[in-house]
């Protein structure tokens, strides 16, 4: 029987801060689904930051840590979980190697290790496991304009490690999978598994409120289109005054958004309209997306669309930008948008607020169509595919790895941003 290995260390890692993102979300729920459902086969390991180490971390203090931080995370709470990661990290600076084990996968579900390639390549000679990491998206390389100074050639060491030290690789969406493929050498095993969502707890709730709201959820940065939505509500109020929706913005502040924040920090007319929350417990976080009238979601570029897809499960309607990855996540039942129509953002925003919507409760008609993906729909399919790339004789991974170019000529030989721009 396989034995899984999934790497824990980015999120013992975020504990430790006390801050957690959409992907430590997907590798606490790929930790708990694979608890659920393999708990016989699951280990955790972290693989040591700068001393190619993998070490086998304690498995009763490491569910009981995982236990811990899912209920700081629905109270809002994640830094009450800073002493048992510290203790983690304590305990794998001294946690012996994981065995060598050729049957063996080791799962990354985040990026983290990616741009270390000679680290991780140590700890995957000693422990002989096949290694399948997730990619979530390769949008510093098809958009280096959004992200932070630096993050495009980080990013593309990434995907160089995975050409030249992955067995296989699981991606998020098909559009995440055709954007990766030509970077992967033609023989690697890709498997598409759309994100899991957790099972709502109730549907879609009438609304209450005499002024209803709008939802945008994600971090606040370029990418992500908030400066679109500010403009409008600045119109709508303009309009309307107290009579206007509101827009109500989950998410952390980012990068390169200084416009962005200096609306929201000195615009009065968006005073009293528009409300930052920043991040949000779970618990609140699901009364957010139930009651809202729609989620807005007017991004440039995204690998996968979590928010879409966590909305449709609430019952929410979505207005979102007509993207690929978000089709995939939305299916038939969103609104898609081109991301830089305002005049059509602002119609649809309107119209969705009005008291009496048919273009809402034609979405609304729409939504029990659509079926997500579950994380243990998600996780098994994962595991589906591992089983079929790892039915392998023990040499023959490290063997394809020793026939790989080696990492400085596989970064010569990738497209670089300028041919993807090109191309």
């Amino acid at each position: 029987m396989t034995a899984l290995w999934l790497d824990v260390a980015r999120l013992v890692e975020r504990a430790c801060i006390g801050s957690l993102t959409g992907i430590d979300r997907v590798e606490l729920a790929y930790a708990e689904t694979l608890i659920a459902i393999a708990p016989q086969r699951v280990r955790f390991v972290m693989l040591g930051h700068w001393s190619g180490r993998l070490a086998m971390l304690p498995d009763r203090a490491t569910r009981a840590f995982l236990t811990a931080l899912r209920q700081a995370w629905a109270n809002g709470r994640p830094a009450d979980c800073r002493p048992a990661a510290l203790g983690l990290l304590v305990r794998a600076a001294v946690a012996p190697d994981a065995s060598a084990d050729p049957s063996a996968v080791y799962l990354l579900v985040s990026h983290r290790h990616l741009h270390r390639p000679a680290v991780l390549q140590r700890a995957l000679r000693r422990s002989q496991a096949a290694f399948v990491p997730l990619i979530h998206d390769l949008i510093p390389l098809e958009f280096p304009e959004y992200g932070r100074p630096g993050e495009a050639d980080r990013h593309r060491r990434r995907i160089a490690t995975v050409a030249w030290l992955a067995d296989a690789v699981v991606v998020n969406s098909a559009a995440t999978g055709a954007a990766l493929a030509p970077y992967l050498p033609p023989d690697m095993p890709l498997h598409v598994a759309p994100l899991g969502v957790a099972v709502p707890i109730a549907t879609h709730a009438l609304r209450v409120s005499e002024r209803p709201y709008f939802l945008c959820l994600g971090t606040i940065e370029p990418r992500k289109n908030h400066m679109l939505l500010l403009h409008i509500w600045r119109r709508l109020v303009a309009r309307d005054g107290n009579a206007a929706p509101r827009l109500v913005i989950v998410g952390q502040r980012g990068w390169e958004n200084e416009n962005v924040i200096d609306l929201l920090d000195r615009c009065p007319a968006l005073t009293g309209h528009v409300e930052e929350l920043g991040t949000v417990p779970d618990s609140r976080l699901t009364s957010l997306l139930r009651d809202a009238t729609a989620l807005l979601m007017p991004s440039f570029a995204e690998g996968f669309g979590l928010p879409v897809a966590e909305a449709l499960a609430h019952g929410t309607p979505v207005l979102c930008s007509d993207l690929p990855a978000l089709h995939e996540a939305g299916g038939s039942v969103p609104e898609y948008l081109d991301p830089l129509d305002a005049p059509a953002w602002y119609r649809a925003v309107q119209d969705y607020a009005a008291a009496v919507s048919p273009r809402r409760q034609a979405q609304l008609g729409r939504l029990p169509t659509w079926r997500g993906t579950s994380w243990e729909t998600h996780v098994a399919s994962v595991l589906d595919f591992v089983a079929r790339v790892s039915v392998r004789q023990p040499t023959i991974a490290a063997e394809k790895r020793a026939l790989r170019r080696p990492i400085q000529t596989t970064l010569r030989r990738l497209p670089t941003i300028s041919q993807n721009f090109s191309s």
